[in-house]
């Protein structure tokens, strides 16, 4: 959850942050691509719960670059758990190195740019918009193999060397599972599901003998643009950390993922079978099924308190953003979900 800013009289309206991107961005440009001297078409895209995205075009000697800036909301906000943008775009780098594919990094903000925290990327074209890979005609070859491909990605991502990558957390199941009822409980809400499935995890709970490995932590359908032709790049590694590779294959297979594809458990486009076929022949570690249920249904849980906790952020003026409130008005789904997973009626 995003931590309060402290109110400041001068604060800057919506349109004074805008003049002051465009105006870092042209600063910035020349170090963007080659001989720009200026940026254009600078617009904040939809979607994103954590961070700022805006999508600006830089034109230099070689024609016109189109680029995305990824930056902390107000340009300093940061979630309690996020790893950092600076971490982040490291770990992108050390991901994009080790063959996952990623938007290549052109550059980390630093004090001196004026703008907050944050980082530039090359826009890589592709659709992010879950319902439109599910649903639409010109992403039907896509989807006939997304579930494997995504198994082989998050074996790459788990085989990243540990020496290329910036320092990281570690966090266990045991260590997830208490953090996340500590953060329930100071909300004190009254969720009788929440209390089932916390029950239920502490009694599955698996160990923690697993060597940690790279997990990007936010995995899904949504922090991918695909193309007719698969997966172009992995977004949102705002989460990423150390810790059990079952982790990212649970939290892919997490129904609010699924966008309605109900009966496809693997981000509403294939099967767990596939996507572990694909984790495993990617190189990947073998696969423990019940591992894997352990972190969906901490995935369903986690997200429902997330949701819980965004009403009292859009409530308290923190984030007034549409999307904001429409997050916040999900957690009753995980509630269904929780309970198809923890008594299952077949």
């Amino acid at each position: 959850m995003a931590q309060p800013m402290p109110a400041a009289a001068d604060s800057p309206t919506p349109a004074d942050d805008r003049a002051l991107l465009e105006d870092g961005l042209g600063r910035l440009a020349p170090r963007l691509a080659p001989g720009a001297v200026r940026i254009s078409g600078l617009v904040r895209l939809s979607g994103g719960a954590s961070q700022e995205t805006w999508a600006f075009t830089v034109d230099g000697d070689s024609g016109a670059a189109a680029l995305i800036l990824r930056r902390a909301p107000g340009g300093f906000r940061q979630a309690d758990t996020a790893a950092g943008l600076e971490t982040e775009a490291a770990v992108i780098g050390a991901a994009g190195a080790a063959g996952v594919p990623v938007p290549p990094i052109l550059h980390v903000l630093e004090p001196r740019d004026g703008i907050g925290r944050g980082f530039v990327t090359a826009r890589v074209d592709g659709e992010t918009i879950a319902r439109k890979i599910l649903r639409d005609e010109a992403f039907a070859p896509a989807r006939r193999i997304l579930a494997r491909q995504c198994g082989e990605v998050l074996a790459a991502v788990a085989r990243v060397p540990a020496a290329a990558l910036p320092p990281l957390r570690t966090s266990t199941a045991r260590a997830q599972l208490a953090d996340v009822e500590r953060r329930y409980r100071q909300m004190n809400a009254a969720k009788p599901v929440f209390e089932l499935a916390f029950a239920w995890l502490a009694d599955r709970c698996p160990d923690d003998k697993v060597a940690p490995v790279l997990v990007h932590g936010d995995f899904r359908n949504g922090n991918l643009i695909i193309g007719p032709d698969g997966i172009r790049a992995v977004l949102d590694w705002e989460v990423t950390h150390l810790g059990d590779p079952m982790e990212d294959l649970g939290w892919l297979c997490v129904n609010s993922w699924r966008f309605g594809a109900l009966d496809k458990p693997a981000g509403g486009f294939g099967s767990r079978e596939e996507l572990f076929a694909g984790y495993e022949a990617a190189g990947g570690a073998s696969v423990d099924p019940e591992r894997v249920r352990f972190w969906e249904a901490l995935g369903s849980l986690r997200w429902g308190i997330s949701c819980t906790g965004m009403t009292a952020t859009f409530r308290a003026g923190v984030d007034t953003t549409v999307e904001r409130a429409m997050i916040a008005r999900r957690a009753s789904e995980t509630e269904i979900d929780l309970m198809s997973l923890i008594a299952p009626r077949w």
